[in-house]
């Protein structure tokens, strides 16, 4: 209802998935004011939050990326002490397979950078893959890369820490409530005009993921961030799969398996999917990814189709997210996580508190991570997308 709306506030944050309930719970804890959370949805992170696979995980091929990682993971790692809830992580490892001459040559350097940035990834050769993944089936394995300490994390238990922690440290959070329209004037933030009322305020901060750039055209501006479709399924119980079973990534196909429960999530990317919305299932991709999987892991055969669903990555050109100001003065954006918002999301609403209280973010320096990067050519590329 439009009187349960303030008619005020300091920030209003727009996205409750883990971005902006990450932002909204570290502005409070740093004393931020008058802090508003909207969500469009009937419940807090539904959207790609709640759709994605909950991995987290060190390995990546950027030292920005694998600096967000180690600041990130260390929160999850004090998120129950810090919220009051378990974040459920699990540390089961990831297990890259590489299959083709040039990925091999790609992650021994990402390996050797990781490494001297104090992250203990393992290189494995085609044996010890092999052997530690006695029910796949990976003839063609070159190598690949473990880092015992990723794994798998609850996003709904992540989003909801976040949510009641913040709600407890003063922020007003909402859901059911859309943004309909951003009012500037002289280039500064004014209100934000929701389906429930409007809200006066010279700051929000577009948390909104895959959506961030239909928030972006409110106030005029022309987003690099693109909503591409992910879908994944999961199986009935699988009997003889192993306790350690970690999370497998067959890097060339882009196709992944991780426990859930007693049977497996799996999924694959498909590389011909147009961007845009749609977040039904594609029942042709679907068979054409479980083909695949039953392939890798012949115990699938076996297995029945559990459920599936659909969500939505937020692509940049780089594949980087966007961290500060825009050319509005007073809009702030954190978005483009290109698949792996959810595991830098409690650093990432660490940083924004930084940026937007003290002019800049210290704890990880992600001055390159600006929106300014795409007008410039300074785009920094990750490789290790899947």
């Amino acid at each position: 209802m439009t009187s349960d709306i303030p008619s005020t506030a300091d920030i209003v944050v727009v996205g409750g998935g883990v971005m902006g309930a990450s932002t909204a719970y570290h502005l409070a804890a740093a004393g931020a004011g008058k802090v508003i959370l909207l969500e469009k949805e009937p419940y807090f992170g539904q959207g790609a939050t709640g759709r994605c696979a909950g991995g987290v995980r060190y390995q990546f091929a950027t030292e920005i990326n694998v600096q967000l990682s180690i600041a990130s993971l260390a929160l999850l790692e004090s998120f129950e002490q810090d919220t009051g809830q378990d974040p459920l992580y699990r540390k089961c490892g990831y297990l890259f397979v590489l299959t083709q001459d040039g990925m091999v040559a790609k992650f021994k350097g990402n390996v050797a950078m990781q490494n001297r940035l104090g992250v203990n990834t393992q290189w494995l050769e085609a044996e010890d893959v092999k052997s530690r993944l006695p029910m796949m089936r990976f003839e063609d394995a070159l190598a690949g890369t473990l880092h015992a300490n990723d794994g798998l994390a609850d996003p709904n238990s992540v989003v909801m820490g976040y949510i009641q922690r913040a709600r407890q440290l003063g922020v007003t959070a909402f859901t059911d409530v859309s943004v309909l329209d951003i009012d500037t004037m002289g280039n500064q933030v004014q209100h934000v005009v929701t389906s429930s009322g409007s809200i006066a305020t010279q700051v929000v901060v577009d948390a909104a993921g895959p959506w961030a750039g239909l928030i972006g055209r409110m106030v005029g501006l022309e987003l690099p961030i693109t909503p591409i479709r992910r879908q994944m399924l999961t199986t009935t119980p699988l009997p003889d799969l192993p306790a350690d079973f970690p999370f497998v990534i067959d890097f060339a196909q882009s196709l992944y398996f991780h426990r859930e429960g007693t049977g497996v999530l799996t999924g694959m990317s498909n590389p011909d999917e147009k961007p845009g919305f749609d977040q039904t299932i594609d029942g042709e991709w679907e068979l054409v990814a479980m083909q695949a999987a039953a392939e890798r892991m012949p115990m699938l055969e076996t297995a029945g189709r559990q459920t599936g669903w659909a969500g939505l990555y937020e692509v940049t050109p780089d594949a980087h997210p966007i961290f500060g100001e825009t050319p509005i003065d007073g809009f702030y954006l954190i978005g483009g996580f290109s698949g792996h918002g959810f595991m830098h999301g409690p650093i990432a609403g660490k940083l924004m508190t930084e940026r937007i209280l003290e002019g800049k973010s210290y704890t990880v320096d992600v001055s390159s991570l600006d929106l300014a990067r795409f007008d410039e050519n300074r785009l920094i590329f990750e490789y290790n997308v899947v």
